[in-house]
C-alpha cells in the first residue's frame, strides 16, 4: 500500500470570482491524524468536501492511495465523514444507527449485531445499544456518529469540526479520546477545525490554511514555534510580531520577527541578562490575571507593544495587578525569536 493516502495536485475551487481553494498542492500519509486548520472561509471545509466527494475541485487532481477520485462520486470512494451535528436518526436505537451503513449492504445480522457491540466498544458505549439518540449527552451522541462511519472500515476518516457544539471540558475530553481511538483503529483522520489548540492536541501534523491557499504545513510544534508567515504567527496561538525601529532597537536588525508571550520573562529591577538573551524596556500598561497565568500589556520605550504571560506559580492577583505603571525590563533568549517573512 502507497505510503501516501491522499495527494492534492494544483487542486483549485471556483464559486464564480470567489477562489474557496486556490492551487493547493499537499500530501496527507496513511495514518496520520492531520488536521485542516483556518479560520471561516479559509478553504479548509472546501478541501474536505472534495475529498468526500461532495464537491468537485475546478482544476486539478484528487489522488487517493494512488487513485483518481477526482471525479468519483461520494459512494464510490474509500471514506466517512463525521459532522458537527452527529446526523443520526432520532427513530432508530443507537445500535440500529450504527448498523446502518451494515444493513444497507446486506450484512447478515448475525456479524452485523458482532460488528456494531465491536464498535461500541471502541468507542466506550459498551451496553448503549438499545437506546436512542435523544437518552445520550452531545458526547455520546458523538461517539456515535463516529462509530457509524468506522463500522464500515474506511481508509480515510473525515472530520468536519467534529467537537464544535460541545462545552470546553467535553470537548477536550473528547480530543484525547479521538485521538486515542485513531491510534487503536490505524487509518487517517482528517479533522478540519477553525481551533487551535485543538489541532496542536491531536494532530500528526497541520495545514494552516488562509484565503484559500496554505500558509504552512508542519508538526504541531514547527507550526507553534516556528511560524513561516505573520499569518501563521497571529493565528496558531497569541505572538508578538515586532518589526521595523523597534525590531532594530532590540535585535540589532529590522527584520520582522515574532517571540511567543510565554517566551518573555518580566525581569525584576536589579536583575541582570544571560548573554544570550534579547532585552527591551517598557512600562506595564495593563494586567489581566487569569487565575492560572497572567497576562501583561507591555509598552515599550520609544512605541510598540509585547505581550507577556506568565505562570502564576508564587503570586496572587494582589501582587501582579499592583505590577500595573511599573517600568520594568523584559528578557527573552535570542534563540525564541522567529524572524518572519511575508
Amino acid at each position: 500500500m502507497s505510503d501516501t493516502a491522499i495527494l492534492f495536485k494544483n487542486i483549485s475551487r471556483h464559486f464564480g470570482e470567489v477562489k474557496a481553494v486556490d492551487n493547493v498542492e499537499l500530501e496527507i500519509k496513511d495514518g496520520e491524524f492531520f488536521s485542516m486548520l483556518g479560520p471561516s472561509g479559509s478553504g479548509k471545509t472546501t478541501c474536505l468536501r472534495m475529498i468526500a466527494g461532495f464537491d468537485r475541485p475546478t482544476s486539478g487532481q484528487i489522488i487517493l492511495y494512488g487513485q483518481d477520485v477526482s471525479n468519483l462520486p461520494p459512494y464510490e470512494r474509500p471514506v466517512n465523514t463525521v459532522f458537527q451535528d452527529y446526523a443520526l436518526f432520532p427513530h432508530m436505537t443507537i445500535a440500529e444507527n450504527i448498523g446502518y451503513g451494515l444493513m444497507i449492504k446486506g450484512i447478515p445480522r448475525p456479524e452485523r449485531e458482532k460488528r456494531v457491540e465491536d464498535m461500541l466498544s471502541l468507542v466506550r458505549l459498551p451496553g448503549f445499544g438499545r437506546r436512542k439518540p435523544s437518552q445520550l449527552s452531545g458526547g455520546q451522541r458523538q461517539r456515535v456518529a463516529l462509530a457509524r462511519a468506522l463500522i464500515n472500515h474506511p481508509k480515510v476518516l473525515l472530520l468536519d469540526e467534529p467537537l464544535g457544539a460541545l462545552d470546553l471540558k467535553l470537548r477536550q475530553q473528547m480530543q484525547v479520546e479521538l485521538k486515542n481511538i485513531q491510534r487503536e483503529v490505524g487509518i487517517t483522520f482528517i479533522f478540519v477545525t477553525h481551533d487551535q489548540e485543538e489541532a496542536l492536541t491531536m494532530s500528526d501534523r497541520i495545514a494552516v490554511f488562509n484565503e484559500g491557499k496554505i500558509e504552512q504545513v508542519g508538526s504541531p510544534a514547527d507550526v507553534y514555534e516556528h511560524p513561516a508567515t505573520p499569518f501563521v504567527a497571529g493565528f496558531v496561538g497569541t505572538s508578538n510580531l515586532v518589526s521595523g525601529e523597534v525590531a532594530q532597537r532590540i535585535t540589532g536588525s529590522q527584520n520582522r520577527f515574532s517571540v511567543r508571550p510565554e517566551k518573555i520573562h518580566l525581569a525584576k529591577a536589579n536583575e541582570q541578562p544571560a548573554p544570550d538573551m534579547f532585552v527591551a524596556n517598557g512600562s506595564v500598561r495593563d494586567v489581566v490575571y487569569l487565575g492560572l497565568y497572567t497576562r501583561y500589556l507591555v509598552e515599550l520605550e520609544g512605541g510598540g507593544d509585547l505581550v507577556v504571560v506568565e505562570q502564576n506559580l508564587k503570586t496572587t492577583s494582589m501582587d501582579v495587578t499592583g505590577v500595573k505603571g511599573q517600568t520594568v525590563q523584559l528578557f527573552w533568549k535570542k534563540d525564541h525569536v522567529n524572524y518572519v517573512g511575508g
